[in-house]
């Protein structure tokens, strides 16, 4: 599963480091920080992505402290915080009513801290955030893992899933897709969010299970209509929120759609979810998937391919398009190892697959247990050719490097790797590593000054969330940067 993106981090946390020695004086004080940007210049704002805590000793802060603040507000800036000493002997009354007027967090920072010293301490924080919730989102996955295997899979994955997350979870079949109801109360009937009203029943065909903290109707309805966008297969997921409560809907196949109501939302869950979703897939599917679902369940959750799947093989991945019963597909590959979600069916067999009526297959080539990675992407690509043809079947033949990274997957893999970075850090990148880290050689070829590269590149650092200093990360980074788009 794709690991979730980094937490921000929250401004009371900088707010609470005694050493730093920030203090609030304007605007709310509440902020989720995502990175940490130092600048003199007059107006900024052009420069900033979004989400940084801005440090300044206002050296050209001028006479019109509104328009430098409504600047840093329309270009996403989530604080400011200003030097004193330097230039001012404290902080000026007009910047601080202009944060006020504007919304902006305004932070004093003491002349003992640097400014370096503020960025260190929020990428340490982001650093701490990220790992816990890696950590969460693993432990959560293990613990749906466990679930999945006891008597009763849906009402235990179900209750697992709302305990992690905090909220409810319910699992809709047929025409309830778009019609929800709520998860029974003590009494029998639907429980009713705190201080709401009871929300009315719903047909008991709608449901199959629901765990968690009960719902109003207010939610239910909001529910009800998010879950249509995905029970008729437009769509995979989908999100929305009611009230102060965050919903999200997941696919489950059969016309099931997974539905949540959270209290909060935080970047692991759509992970968690997704597994859950996975593992409902598999446990309500019409043909009983037993040892070999549990097998895919195992491999999705990072287990052990050779333990997972009990044998050496050869093992053939498949993706396949076209036709209309994923599940006659695999009965005819001879497996229930489908993965139906995403813009291609996904299937495991150890058979060799033969062409399908109404069916277009991209197959790899055999493989063992601990190359089913290299198998998939095989498989992909071979369905790109067999769409292209026109033909029912066809079968990865590649060899060598292309074999392993075909150019649309590694246009792919460099976009997705690449995603945080504007075009200019890109570029500013690319020159970098060009001429191997050298400050004075990449300004010159950019014809920009050596402190604005060092500030580019720890700034494409931080997004990246990657040690540029490590020599594995510099060439994958210059593999993606050759092939990404426009590149």
């Amino acid at each position: 599963m794709e690991a979730p993106p980094t937490p921000p981090v929250p401004l009371a946390a900088l707010l609470a480091d005694r050493e730093l020695g920030l203090r609030h004086l304007a605007g709310p004080a509440e902020a989720d920080v995502h990175g940490v940007h130092a600048s003199e210049m007059a107006d900024p704002s052009p420069y900033l992505l979004g989400g940084e805590l801005l440090l300044t000793a206002g050296a050209e802060l001028g006479a019109d402290p509104d328009g430098y603040v409504s600047g840093l507000v329309a270009a996403g800036a989530a604080a400011l915080g200003f030097g004193v000493a330097p230039v001012h002997e404290e902080v000026p009354a007009a910047l601080a009513a202009a944060c006020a007027r504007y919304g902006l967090p305004l932070l004093e920072v003491p002349p003992r801290t640097p400014f370096t010293a503020v960025a260190r301490s929020v990428w340490r924080l982001m650093a701490q955030a990220r790992t816990r919730e890696l950590r969460r989102v693993a432990e959560v996955q293990q613990s749906l893992a466990t679930a999945a295997a006891r008597p009763d899979p849906v009402a235990a994955v179900l209750a697992r899933l709302a305990a992690s997350l905090g909220g409810w979870a319910a699992l809709l079949t047929g025409p309830a897709a778009g019609a929800a109801a709520a998860a029974p109360g003590p009494s029998g009937g639907p429980a009713a969010a705190p201080g709401s009203a009871a929300a009315p029943a719903a047909p008991a065909a709608g449901i199959v299970r629901a765990a968690g903290a009960g719902v109003g109707e207010e939610v239910l309805g909001a529910v009800r209509e998010l879950a249509r966008r995905v029970a008729g297969g437009a769509a995979a997921t989908a999100t929305d929120a009611s009230g102060g409560t965050h919903l999200a809907v997941y696919a489950v196949g059969g016309g099931r759609v997974l539905a949540l109501a959270t209290p909060a939302r935080v970047p692991g869950d759509h992970t968690i979810a997704s597994v859950a979703a996975v593992l409902l897939t598999l446990i309500t599917a019409e043909r009983p998937a037993g040892a070999e679902a549990a097998a895919l369940a195992r491999l999705l959750l990072g287990g052990s391919p050779a333990g997972a799947l009990g044998g050496p093989g050869p093992w053939y991945a498949v993706h396949a398009r076209g036709g209309a019963d994923p599940q006659a597909l695999a009965a005819a590959l001879g497996t229930v190892l489908l993965d139906p979600d995403g813009p291609a069916l996904r299937l495991l067999t150890d058979r060799e697959p033969a062409p399908q009526p109404g069916w277009r297959l991209g197959v790899s080539a055999p493989a063992g247990p601990d190359a089913l990675a290299a198998a998939d992407a095989q498989a992909r690509r071979a369905l790109e050719r067999a769409e292209a043809a026109r033909t029912p079947l066809a079968r990865h033949s590649d060899s060598g490097f292309a074999g392993l990274v075909g150019e649309a997957e590694a246009r792919a893999h460099a976009e997705a790797l690449l995603g945080p970075l504007s075009p200019a850090l890109r570029d500013t990148l690319r020159a970098w590593l060009a001429h191997h880290g050298s400050w004075d050689r990449s300004a010159a070829a950019l014809g920009l000054h050596r402190n604005t590269v060092r500030q580019r590149i720890a700034r494409a650092a931080a997004l990246l969330d990657r040690d540029l200093d490590d020599p594995d990360t510099r060439m994958e980074l210059w593999f993606a940067l050759t092939r990404a788009p426009g590149a």
